[in-house]
């Protein structure tokens, strides 16, 4: 049984800074899972991916539009009865405080976590993607890793693909729902 069937709608955000494999991990829990997949920088306005394909950071005031867009989509997957896993990069405390009020409660995080040579290599070896490799020593600064909140877990990324997926969900399978909140059990 996958975790998605203990009291679904479940969303989980598999988050982290670029080059960590939001996408690849977040599509593979989805479908071991029965869960729906959303891509969240497919969510960005437009103006958001043109200043990160320019090698400019985002700031607060540019996240805050498309962090309600992911909301939104939580909402309504939730609202549908569908689990549903979506990549975020999530990168502070407010920004996940903010999908965890949109999702009322019902919200996981996935955090990859990985060194900054790893991260650096896995993005410079991407072919196609907006987000230059330039931006990823300011992703690591705004980054504040979730250590210490409820409904996340950590994974490690120097791992296979099959082995991190595995591991998110044997974690995630671990989380008990108490008092409507989910909790790591």
């Amino acid at each position: 049984m996958g975790f998605e069937q203990k009291a679904p709608p479940l969303a989980v955000v598999v988050m982290g800074v670029s080059g960590c494999g939001k996408s690849s991990v977040g599509e593979r829990i989805a479908s071991e899972n029965g869960m729906l997949f959303l891509e969240g920088d497919q969510l960005h306005p437009a103006g958001n991916v043109e200043k990160m394909a320019r090698g400019i950071p985002l700031t607060d005031d540019d996240r805050l539009p498309w962090l309600d867009r992911i909301g939104e989509e939580i909402k309504t997957a939730q609202k549908a009865s569908h689990g549903l896993v979506i990549s975020c990069s999530a990168l502070k405390r407010s920004y996940r405080d903010r999908l965890r009020q949109a999702a009322g409660g019902r919200l996981a995080f996935v955090f990859l976590e990985g060194s900054r040579d790893l991260l650096l290599s896995r993005m410079q070896a991407r072919q196609g993607h907006f987000m230059p490799a330039t931006l990823l020593d300011s992703q690591l600064q705004t980054l504040e890793p979730p250590a210490g909140e409820a409904n996340v877990v950590t994974v490690a990324i120097d791992n296979a693909l099959d082995d991190i997926v595995a591991l998110a969900c044997k974690r995630l399978s671990g989380m008990a729902v108490k008092g409507g909140d989910y909790h790591a059990g």
